[in-house]
């Protein structure tokens, strides 16, 4: 196999993302396993792995990475940063038809550059195979009970951020959480989101029980439950809920989450939601004389979406704001009968030392192996946007009037 260098980028965002692609100590471990495969590392003033800890594992620093075969970084790169005729790994921000990265897909496609985004990395089952999903859940559900202690004044929590590392942040949360004795959460979503939640939730005391449960009995202490689709949606027409039917059929299902409303304190969104699919909780559920919920941390984070008072993305310096019901406009999220509202977008960036090697992990275990060898399933190919002739792979022709501007 002929020597295969990957150049890791600088990450280029404002404000600045501290994440990286692949941590110093696995850089070594992909050049122990595979001998061909070489590194250049860009350096960077604000990547949470210093450059001084790279150079420490024989990994060479370099400005200029025109000599590499792949280059990958995290975020959006900037357009200045391109490098012509090159094959580039990051998140591109585009599948959606996101305007604001319209300009990045055509410089990418003027320089005839190979994109792959990892959002598109899917297995053989078209399951997404990477992501940073899973400590969006983890530092999410820390930012929900954060949330709480600062509404209700019964406790004050440090940000993630301020934390060195995630075991610091659990354990502050672990000795300074308290909640009161009927308090009730309530979680949407089973995807790595809802699962990396969990591993937060679970370390608090407080007892998971049933969507019914949940809805027909009395605790006297802290509980939780975790709520699949079919748990908040119904069929319009009564039948029963089919999973695979609404999914492609949303539009004959409604919302029946009110049911949650006067009995949930906290409610922590961690789903998937197609803008095809009705709404989950409305603000009409929020008026509603028995709506008990003071906390939504909203970590799915669809803006003008399912969830009412989500009405935009809160950033980590200021992540908080607060939703008033009656006049649908932000307001002082301490005052009474204003919702607390937590929707960071972007979530991973607080733990960036434990997110990075997460993340990292994933890229060695599932994407690497397809990379430097043998792609029998195409999940490399099948996850490349553009071309190196500049153009649209046929997976993401369906782009083309995005790109030109007509939708």
């Amino acid at each position: 196999m002929k020597n295969f260098t990957i150049g890791i980028i600088r990450e280029g965002k404002v404000p600045p993302d501290h994440r990286v692609a692949l941590t110093p100590n696995q850089c070594v471990q992909i050049q122990s396993t595979y001998p061909t495969v070489k590194f250049v590392i860009q350096p960077s003033p604000i990547r949470a792995y210093k450059d001084e800890e790279y150079v420490s594992k024989g990994l060479g620093l370099n400005e200029d990475l025109s000599a590499c075969d792949l280059i990958i970084g995290v975020k959006e790169v900037n357009i200045a940063d391109l490098i012509p005729n090159k094959k580039f790994m990051f998140f591109s921000h585009t599948l959606k038809k996101q305007p604001y990265n319209r300009g990045l897909l055509n410089a990418i496609l003027e320089k005839k550059i190979e994109l792959i985004d990892y959002e598109a990395i899917r297995n053989k089952q078209n399951k997404r195979i990477i992501g940073f999903g899973r400590y969006a859940g983890i530092v999410g559900a820390y930012n929900a009970f954060r949330t709480f202690g600062l509404k209700s004044g019964l406790y004050e929590l440090q940000a993630a951020h301020k934390c060195k590392d995630r075991k610091t942040m659990e354990q502050a949360m672990v000795e300074t959480v308290v909640l009161p004795k009927n308090y009730k959460v309530v979680l949407t979503g089973f995807g790595r989101v809802g699962q990396g939640a969990r591993e937060i939730v679970n370390l608090l005391p407080i007892k998971e029980v049933t969507p019914s449960e949940f809805l027909n009995e009395s605790f006297d202490e802290p509980v939780f439950t975790h709520l699949d689709a079919e748990d908040y949606y119904g069929r319009i027409d009564g039948k029963q809920f089919d999973k695979a039917d609404f999914y492609t059929n949303p539009s004959q299902y409604q919302s029946t989450f009110n049911r949650f409303v006067g009995l949930t304190d906290m409610y922590i969104p961690c789903h998937f939601w197609s803008n095809k699919s009705p709404f989950i909780l409305t603000n009409d559920d929020l008026l509603s004389e028995n709506s008990r919920i003071k906390v939504v941390a909203d970590i799915s984070c669809d803006i003008a979406g399912p969830i009412a008072c989500t009405i935009r993305p809160s950033k980590v310096a200021d992540p908080i704001y607060g939703y008033n019901p009656i006049t649908k406009m932000e307001d002082d999220y301490k005052n009474e009968g204003i919702i607390a509202v937590m929707a960071i977008d972007n979530l991973p960036c607080e733990l960036p030392l434990d997110a990075s090697e997460d993340f990292g992990n994933e890229l060695m275990r599932f994407v690497l192996p397809f990379l430097v060898g043998e792609d029998p399933d195409r999940i490399i190919a099948r996850a490349t946007e553009t071309t190196s002739e500049g153009t649209l792979t046929p997976e993401f022709s369906y782009l083309q009037a995005y790109i030109e501007g007509r939708e």
